[in-house]
């Protein structure tokens, strides 16, 4: 039996003022996408939940904003404790919802946020929160109340990256969970509650975009916006932000390029570029969906793609042996499809997956994973973010057209480089993005995090993510 049918989740409500506050209209029903079967229900939330929420706090700001950083670091540590506990919770819950399979879900999906959470802490204990220049005092004060609102694909990460930072700051939160995958934002409500934040300094409520997003987007007495998601909906909620001239902070869309030089170990570096295109079955908006390769290596890199890509396991996300599970919900199998479909119409090379579901693995919302070679680099798949386990393989003549067709899209979220260290760094330079991997980088969650262009603005993670949630005030004395 699957675990997700035994699994009890809570009965559908927001969390508002340190509590739960049950549903009193429509229900979304929650969908475990290897199934197809609903799993649990949350409330389809109203502009009247979001002003309560609004209204807690508010409240709640005052006395919050008033404590110490240390004081703020203090529950937070204790958020970061509880989540470590319930890491197993976490990660069936993440799986259940969204598609994860259960290892992604436990060693990124829950292990991650925790790691977050601390080195945001960490920043906030050597952050600048005041600073003498010449005869002023600059202060660095919270903004007020923020709006959150985050996506489905890493549903605790980027509510984390938000959230944690913003309260850190002395802010008081609204949240807007996904509502294809809300279930570990009530897990981490209730933490937080268990750790000590003050009622209503975290509240949640659940619903769609167009109704509660749109809610809070245009709420006159939220002061900033922070939202993770797809760049149509960021152009949407810049606008409805405008008429009250609120803060937002945007991390959108990407298309990035993993730049293969000559000079790169070929092998390890289109094995590693495949892991990094297919992660969390391509649901991620740092993917490096686009492998560039010098023209005359394309076939042989061609061919190690091949090989690597059948150790590539298609399942059961409850399996511990499944690296890729299914997409997050039917609406983005059927989109991912499409894209396929549109890849092999434009006379790209069909070398692994293609249209349909893998043998096998008749409902649910599964999709072939799937590689193009000869991929024209202006091409449909080769621009558009798919958000899928799509990789486009493009040759390149030389440094300067990798280049070119790196920058070519209208992201600029992240890039990949691997080669000679100051070859690639000398190409890391050039490119128009807010952060680039050199020959597989460590994970670095002090350092900045964010895009150029259309792939959005303001940083999150470290002292800049720390900063986006802070007003600045010059004393003169």
């Amino acid at each position: 039996m699957n675990e997700t049918d035994t699994k009890v989740f809570p009965a559908p409500s927001h969390w508002i003022d340190g509590k739960a506050v049950p549903a009193s209209g429509d229900l979304i029903d929650v969908t475990d996408p290897a199934t197809g079967k609903v799993i649990a229900q949350v409330p389809a939330g109203t502009a009247a939940d979001v002003d309560t929420a609004v209204e807690a706090a508010l409240a709640a700001f005052p006395a919050w904003s008033a404590t110490s950083p240390e004081e703020r670091a203090t529950v937070l540590q204790r958020v970061a404790d509880l989540m470590r506990e319930r890491a197993e919770d976490i990660a069936t819950t993440i799986s259940a919802e969204m598609g994860a399979p259960i290892s992604l879900a436990r060693n990124a999906q829950a292990a991650l946020p925790v790691l977050a959470t601390e080195v945001s802490i960490a920043a906030a204990a050597d952050f600048p929160w005041t600073e003498e220049i010449a005869n002023s005092l600059i202060v660095r004060e919270p903004i007020g109340v923020v709006g959150a609102i985050t996506p489905w694909n890493f549903p605790l990460q980027q509510l984390v990256t938000k959230v944690v930072p913003a309260l850190l700051a002395g802010n008081t939160v609204v949240l807007k969970p996904s509502e294809v995958a809300p279930l570990s934002a009530r897990i981490f409500a209730e933490i937080t509650t268990d750790a000590g934040l003050p009622d209503g300094v975290l509240n949640l409520v659940n619903g769609t975009g167009p109704v509660v997003g749109e809610a809070i987007s245009g709420h006159p007495k939220i002061d900033m916006i922070s939202f993770t998601g797809s760049t149509a909906a960021g152009k949407k909620i810049t606008v409805a932000a405008a008429a009250n001239v609120k803060r937002v902070a945007l991390e959108l869309g990407g298309k990035a390029a993993h730049i293969i030089l000559p000079d790169a170990d070929l092998e390890e570096a289109v094995v590693r570029g495949l892991s990094y295109a297919w992660i969390n079955g391509g649901q991620a908006c740092g993917a490096w969906s686009r492998m560039l390769v010098p023209a005359e290596l394309h076939d042989r890199a061609v061919e190690i793609l091949r090989e690597a890509a059948a150790n590539y396991t298609v399942g059961d996300p409850t399996d511990p042996a499944t690296i890729i599970g299914p997409l997050a919900s039917e609406t983005q199998r059927q989109r991912v499809e499409s894209y396929i479909e549109k890849g092999i119409a434009d006379g790209a090379t069909l070398i692994v997956g293609g249209p349909g579901r893998p043998d096998g693995l008749d409902t649910g919302a599964y999709v072939k994973p799937t590689i193009f070679a000869n991929v024209d680099p202006y091409s449909v798949i080769a621009q558009e973010e798919i958000f899928g386990p799509v990789l486009m393989v493009i040759p390149y003549v030389d440094d300067d057209e990798a280049v070119e067709i790196a920058n070519s899209t209208i992201y600029g979220l992240s890039a990949a480089i691997a080669g000679e260290p100051e070859h690639a760094m000398a190409i890391a330079r050039r490119l128009r993005v807010g952060q680039v991997d050199v020959n597989h980088a460590d994970l670095n969650f002090l350092a900045p995090f964010g895009g150029y262009k259309q792939s959005g603005n303001g940083r999150e993670l470290g002292h800049e993510g720390l900063a986006e949630f802070l007003e600045t005030k010059a004393i003169g004395r």
